[in-house]
């Protein structure tokens, strides 16, 4: 991380320092900002003149010392509350008085961090997402002290740098890692529900959705037991709130060693190459289907948004429909060309139980102050690279609908995880 926030800094036509108490690692960083310029310039994102100038402005502190005269220092120091209070306590003698110290941090607290230092107005968060250069999401943090000046100033270097930042208070996960906790956490409590299997309900938010990965996917990417540590760390530090509580599922998982991609195996199995078949195309539309509005409210089904726009339908299974009714169910949806997936029956079904969870926790987080729609939808846009934000979700589906999902999983299920963010209600009633 801190080799790629180097490199954004030197891009960005800052004179960089850039400082490793190890030697190795030292080098090994200088190394890879020089290797990440050539590649750019490679990939036409800059020319070879402007990535030898940039690479120009690439200075290396061997002391911590070595930083007196900077303006800005961001940290990526691993995540050690003790070891980054200490770091930035140091800062802080060393720097000008007005200097901004800034943390990338993904998961302490801003105000902890500052509150090792006499000068808590100028500790910001830039939190960059992994690999920076190529991750255009900045979440520019602040804590409880930290002045609007330094917000500001955050801002206009992350911009120069290229990057796109986002206002976050300082709050569990910030933004985007709190918005995608119900990708997973939902996905997983609808495994352990049986409503689908893993393959299934990823490849419903591939094909519904429009994600790039289902969430088995992508805790297989990221590391399943990455994951859990993340999902307990959540869990902890709200002091239980339901919405955030993991799943038997993880620990099992990653108690059996199966982390991922890493390990070979986790949700899939990757040891014996593609892990799973690709997506089918929707089947062609029949030229002489005509819509039956009658006959789809004789059937449990979802279609995110609409069946109009539609790639794939949800149908849920009926313990009282017979073979015969349902291949005429799967031919009429078939016939309007699109891809028929049979689930168990519960609110929401599949896709829509996923996303009414995301835009009640996007409704949560703004009533809360942690940020702005915008900065909400922006974030998950490009921190997660999803096909809509939350609130863009929400308009797409209906925030009615949204609540109406929650209220009979809230029913059915008896979990106050599902309960209804009231700025969530208040918004669906105004619409």
């Amino acid at each position: 991380m801190g080799a790629g926030i180097a490199q954004l800094a030197c891009v960005g036509g800052f004179d960089t320092w850039m400082h490793d108490p190890a030697p190795d690692a030292l080098s090994a960083g200088e190394a890879r900002v020089h290797e990440g310029l050539a590649k750019g310039a490679a990939r036409g994102m800059w020319s070879g003149q402007d990535a030898a100038a940039a690479g120009e402005r690439l200075n290396l502190a061997r002391r911590l010392e070595d930083l007196r005269q900077c303006r800005l220092v961001i940290e990526a120091a691993p995540e050690d509350l003790a070891l980054k209070r200490d770091l930035f306590a140091r800062l802080a003698s060393i720097c000008d008085p007005d200097a901004i110290l800034a943390t990338n941090t993904s998961s302490l607290s801003v105000t902890a961090i500052a509150g090792g230092t006499d000068c808590p107005g100028r500790v910001c968060g830039m939190h960059f997402f992994n690999p920076p250069p190529l991750m255009r999401l900045v979440e520019i943090v602040a804590g409880d002290d930290t002045t609007p000046e330094t917000v500001e100033a955050a801002m206009e270097v992350a911009r120069a740098m290229r990057r796109e930042p986002i206002r976050a208070a300082d709050g569990i996960g910030f933004v985007a890692n709190r918005l995608a906790r119900p990708f997973t956490l939902e996905a997983l409590r609808l495994l352990g529900e049986r409503v689908a299997p893993i393959d299934q309900i990823d490849r419903i938010v591939r094909i519904g959705g429009g994600f790039r990965m289902g969430p088995f996917e992508l805790m297989d990417l990221v590391g399943v037991d990455v994951n859990f540590e993340v999902a307990r760390s959540f869990w902890e530090q709200s002091f239980h709130e339901p919405r955030w509580q993991p799943h038997p599922i993880q620990a099992r998982t990653a108690a059996a060693g199966r982390r991922g991609r890493k390990s070979g195996r986790g949700y899939y199995d990757y040891r014996q190459g593609r892990h799973r078949p690709a997506d089918p195309d929707p089947p062609p539309p029949d030229p002489g289907w005509r819509r039956d509005r009658a006959f789809e409210e004789s059937v449990h089904h979802a279609a995110i948004p609409t069946l109009e726009t539609a790639r794939m339908v949800e149908v849920a299974h009926d313990d009282s429909m017979s073979e015969g009714d349902a291949a005429s169910v799967e031919r009429y949806f078939r016939d309007a060309g699109k891809q028929v997936e049979w689930v168990r029956e519960s609110p929401g079904l599949v896709l829509g139980r996923i996303l009414a969870q995301i835009v009640n926790e996007a409704h949560f987080a703004v009533s809360q102050g942690v940020a702005s729609p915008g900065d909400c939808d922006t974030a998950m846009r490009l921190g997660f690279n999803w096909p809509q934000g939350p609130f863009e979700w929400g308009r797409a589906i209906g925030l009615g609908r949204v609540v109406r999902i929650l209220d009979a999983l809230h029913r059915t299920l008896g979990e106050e995880r599902y309960r209804v963010s009231p700025l969530l209600r208040r918004r669906a009633v105004s619409s």
